[in-house]
């Protein structure tokens, strides 16, 4: 992992398509009227003959997508996280997941990122998307799990969903870093608590076991870019080696990661205390930027360092989380 605060980059994942169309001639890349909003004003100005731009109508752009992989193609639909998941849900279903056809849906601006307020924050879609059968749902973390992710799911027999976040990516990985569909990734050890994350909250969880750790208490931070289907073992590996788990997610802590995490060590039988970091139950109001909502609906470093504190019956008050103030073209978490 490289150090806070972190550089970063803009359009990872328009690159990253381009340079695997460039190899894979049956990617065909649609739009819903957001194409320079979803990084692929990039595409269609290589592959113009492979890009088709359906509008404002989701609906039809995933039911187009499903026919078109019934012929063979790999279609990838691009839209707001929010309009890629709601909106088409009954298409997602029928024409996609129910024939379990190769279509790659990419949501972007997910959870509180947007500024949009509710109609525009996609704060259930993996919660939607994990219910659906067949359906793998993906949330990366940096730019450089964004571009390891493309050519790993290519491949996935069924239909995927890809969140991502818009606008500058922060890099946390280098370029060794390893992306896998069924594995996740402890990228700190500890024995006391675990912090299991994904997308936008890792950069929160990696800074918070930091502070926790100044404070004498072992952090284990696991990274879970794969939501579905989830790395149980790892989960219940990593669960019985602590006293207590967090999870963080930029999303409603209904259904998502923690919903999963929770599911996987009842099965299990391990008596963990487990605590949720996510919106509780919650509409989130608009903001011109994402920092005063992380904060407002409790999901920054600070709140996780205070979530540990509790949960672990830590005396007198929590640790304060490191203020790392980013420059131009940096990135660190709220």
């Amino acid at each position: 992992m490289l150090k806070q605060p972190y550089r970063t980059v803009l359009k990872p994942y328009g690159r990253a398509l381009v340079d695997l169309a460039r190899d894979r001639a049956e990617i065909i890349c649609l739009t819903a009227d957001l194409t320079r909003q979803t990084e692929i004003d990039l595409f269609q100005e290589q592959f113009p003959e492979r890009f088709i731009h359906a509008g404002m109508a989701e609906a039809n752009m995933v039911s187009m997508a499903g026919a078109l992989a019934r012929r063979g193609f790999l279609p990838f639909v691009h839209t707001f996280g929010v309009f890629a998941t709601r909106r088409p849900l009954d298409q997602i279903v029928n024409s996609v997941a129910y024939p379990n056809l190769p279509v790659r849906i990419v949501g972007f601006m997910p959870g509180v990122s947007s500024p949009g307020g509710p109609s525009h924050q996609a704060i259930e879609d993996v919660a939607l998307m994990r219910a659906i059968p067949n359906m793998t749902v993906i949330d990366v973390a940096d730019a450089t799990q964004v571009r390891a992710a493309l050519p790993s799911i290519a491949d996935v027999p069924g239909p995927v969903y890809l969140r991502l976040k818009r606008g500058e990516v922060p890099v946390i990985f280098d370029e060794g870093h390893e992306f896998s569909l069924t594995t996740a990734q402890t990228l700190i050890e500890g024995d006391e608590l675990a912090v299991i994350a994904s997308g936008m909250m890792l950069a929160s969880a990696i800074s918070a076991a930091a502070a926790l750790a100044a404070a004498g208490v072992s952090v284990r931070v696991v990274n879970v870019p794969v939501i579905k289907p989830l790395d149980a073992e790892t989960i219940r590996r990593t669960v019985s080696r602590v006293s207590a788990v967090i999870t963080a997610e930029n999303h409603s802590v209904i259904g998502g990661l923690g919903s999963a995490v929770a599911e996987t060590i009842a099965e299990a039988g391990l008596g963990r205390p487990l605590r949720r970091i996510g919106l509780r139950d919650t509409f989130a109001e608009g903001a011109r930027t994402a920092p005063p909502l992380f904060r407002k609906y409790r999901l920054g470093t600070q709140d996780i360092v205070d979530c540990a504190w509790e949960l672990l019956g830590r005396p007198g008050p929590p640790p304060p989380a490191p203020a790392t103030v980013a420059a131009e073209g940096e990135y660190s978490p709220v």
